[in-house]
């Protein structure tokens, strides 16, 4: 029987720092296989290897894809790529985004979940939002071992704090603190594989697939949730909703995947973008009637350069309505609530 010896970590906002510190924390003889996704942009340079790898014991590199992996190691997910587990080695694939981020922490923490169940430990650190909430739960549900940092500890603790409302946590430490866990987790016996329903693995082995190329429909992903009301806020596909415990996410028929607060975030961010597409739309219209006033008053047809005045006088007015509606426009999200709450609170007690 194992040991619990695949390690799996996520991280968005304040990310570089947080991992920093956690490799400083490991041992030298970590005898497991570490793997990293930190949100970053696709664009990146990709240093975070080298980083890890001048501030903590162990190598961390960029695996190619289909590598093997050894133990005592880490692979960071490159940009704009996701990081997924295969038995025995990783696979670095273009797939679909899931809460608009290539590389997910979902996507990685569900591949290693799907293969190796009660020998993973899934690590969520500082992050906004709450990517790794779903994958983390996949991690517990096939018997893994849920770690969060402290959110007192976490620069932006909004990932943590999502994870303690959706997922029953093992352990809650300092980053300083996490690298002396590990070790004494990973000399113990992973327990025996769980046993779930066929139609959750079914599910969790085709979201897996997904992450690797876009054929969510072809594989069925309509059929495996809830058609809701909703359109994806990466391609405008039709939207299903897939439960886990008490939380639900959702996934469209191209691949793209999102938690409630990423697909509210995501939602608002359209709306903000039709609004500005609305407002130039009214403010070409304007220039264009005032254009044509021009014309016709040089031609010396005043009263049609009247008309055109006047509609662009109409129009302009219109205009502003859409303008003062995109300076009011909010982009939300459970983060974004909450803190508004948290900031009216004081002044209601008063």
């Amino acid at each position: 029987m194992a040991n619990h010896d695949i390690i799996v970590v996520g991280a968005s906002a304040g990310g570089v720092s947080a991992l920093t510190k956690l490799v400083q924390s490991f041992p030298e003889n970590l005898n497991a296989s570490v793997f990293i996704v930190l949100h970053t942009s696709p664009v990146s340079p990709g240093l975070l290897p080298d980083i890890l790898s001048r501030k903590g014991p162990l190598k961390a590199v960029h695996p190619k894809d289909g590598e093997e992996f050894k133990k005592g190691k880490i692979y960071v997910a490159p940009p704009d790529h996701h990081l997924l587990l295969e038995r025995g080695h990783v696979v670095v694939k273009k797939g679909p985004k899931e809460n608009h981020f290539r590389p997910s922490i979902d996507a990685l923490f569900r591949s290693a979940a799907y293969v190796y169940g009660p020998r993973v430990i899934g690590i969520v650190l500082t992050g906004m939002l709450n990517d790794g909430t779903s994958g983390l739960w996949s991690v517990k549900r096939m018997g893994g071992i849920a770690i969060i940092q402290h959110p007192d500890d976490a620069l932006f603790p909004s990932m943590p704090v999502s994870v303690l409302e959706h997922v029953t946590v093992d352990h809650i430490v300092t980053l300083d603190k996490i690298g002396q866990l590990l070790n004494t987790l990973v000399a113990k016996r992973a327990p025996k594989k769980i046993s779930i329903s066929a139609k959750e693995m079914k599910l969790l082995k085709m979201e897996v697939v997904i992450a690797t190329h876009d054929n969510a429909f072809e594989m069925g992903i309509m059929d495996m949730g809830k058609l809701t009301p909703y359109t994806c806020p990466e391609c405008n596909g039709a939207l299903i909703g897939i439960t886990e415990g008490a939380s639900v996410r959702f996934r469209c028929h191209t691949g793209h995947a999102f938690t409630a607060s990423n697909l509210l975030s995501g939602i608002t961010q359209t709306v903000e973008e039709r609004l500005w597409d609305g407002m130039r739309g009214m403010e070409e219209t304007t220039m264009l009637l005032n254009h044509l006033g021009d014309h016709y008053k040089k031609a010396g047809n005043k009263k049609m350069a009247s008309r055109f005045f006047s509609k662009a006088k109409e129009i302009a007015k219109r205009a502003q309505i859409i303008h003062d509606s995109v300076l009011t426009q909010q982009l939300l999200s459970e983060d974004v609530i909450i803190n508004q709450e948290k900031m009216i609170k004081p002044s209601r007690d008063a």
